[in-house]
């Protein structure tokens, strides 16, 4: 089993990860600033409150503890606000990361999986996402984890890395035994903030209601978040059973994630409806800036390579252990 460090462990995918690979066996160091993450999502054995690229802590964390992998998760990753904010987005998601990546290389760790996302495809249009599409961000947000894709691939040819980008989807739900679940301020992901409306019995804003779509609302592909995390071991096993680690021999790969099925935003209302039983009420707003009409996955690759598999394979069963955590939280 393998010992890894889960930077961005406090968030909401970063411990759904944590917990998987705890459940696997694995052996589980976070670190994390606490900024977006939560001390109650921390999971594993150790913990450093540090950002990514906090060269002293991280050199010390690597001076004392020996990881086989690193997964990065610690991105800062609102769409609209990475409009308004381009220089904090590209400091904290690529430079961070640069600097992450330094010491590693440092301390002969060359083993990266890193959280990528669908927003450096920009507007596929009406196709499915698969890894060969032109990249064309239509965000900061999009810009900068191409970047650091870009710099994952210069360091595996120039440096030895052995890195994993996964591009994945709308991650959702909460994992099967509700350790974790999301838990944004502010929270911006559709689902969550449908069945936060129906526990406060408020209506749900709906941005846009003129895309070229059905239903004239935004299309989405949403994966379960434990599926993500399987993903990522996946990914691990993957680069640690490459040959020994060689400066003349890194790999770079990238795989989508999705669940390779779209939903309207009114699809998912509909759903959260069966769900909770629960009418819920639509007040139709203005288009956020940066927000594609239909983002779907090809995620073929992924299940050649990774053996990925949608075992949450349907919205029903991904909004049903949503709405348990939604309730969990309410009376904690």
């Amino acid at each position: 089993m393998a010992k890894v460090l889960v930077v961005g462990g406090a968030g909401y995918v970063g411990s759904a990860c944590s917990a998987w690979l705890l459940d696997q066996g694995h052996r589980v160091w976070v670190l994390d600033d606490l900024s977006t993450g939560h001390r109650s999502a921390l999971l594993g054995e150790g913990f450093t409150h540090a950002r990514a690229g906090d060269s002293a802590a991280v050199r010390a964390l690597f001076s004392r503890e020996k990881f086989d992998c690193v997964m990065h998760f610690a991105a800062r990753s609102l769409v609209g606000e990475s409009v308004l904010k381009p220089q904090e987005y590209f400091e904290n998601n690529v430079t961070q990361t640069a600097l992450l990546l330094d010491e590693m290389i440092r301390a002969g760790i060359r083993r990266f999986i890193f959280s990528s996302t669908c927003a450096i495809f920009g507007n596929p249009g009406n196709q499915k996402i698969s890894e060969h599409l032109p990249k064309a961000p239509m965000s900061p947000y999009g810009e900068t984890k191409l970047n650091a894709e870009a710099l994952l691939a210069d360091c595996a040819k120039n440096q030895g890395l052995h890195a994993v980008a996964l591009r994945y989807f709308n991650a959702s739900g909460a994992e099967a035994q509700l350790r974790v679940g999301e838990k944004h301020d502010p929270e911006t992901h559709l689902i969550p903030n449908v069945l936060k409306a129906v526990l406060e019995d408020r209506p749900v804003s709906v941005f846009g209601n003129d895309y070229p779509t059905p239903d004239g609302t935004c299309v989405r592909d949403y994966i379960y978040v434990s599926d993500l995390a399987a993903a990522h071991e996946a990914a691990m096993k993957r680069i640690l059973a490459r040959p020994a680690q060689d400066p003349k021999n890194g790999l770079f790969e990238v795989f989508n994630l999705g669940s390779e099925s779209g939903y309207s935003v009114l699809e998912i209302i509909q759903t959260c409806e069966k769900v909770t039983g629960k009418k819920i009420k639509i007040t139709h707003v203005e288009r956020r800036p940066g927000d594609p009409p239909r983002l779907v996955a090809d995620s073929a690759l992924a299940r050649r390579e990774l053996g990925f598999k949608v075992r949450a394979d349907s919205l029903n069963q991904i909004i049903s252990t949503a709405w348990d955590w939604e309730q969990k939280k309410k009376d904690s």
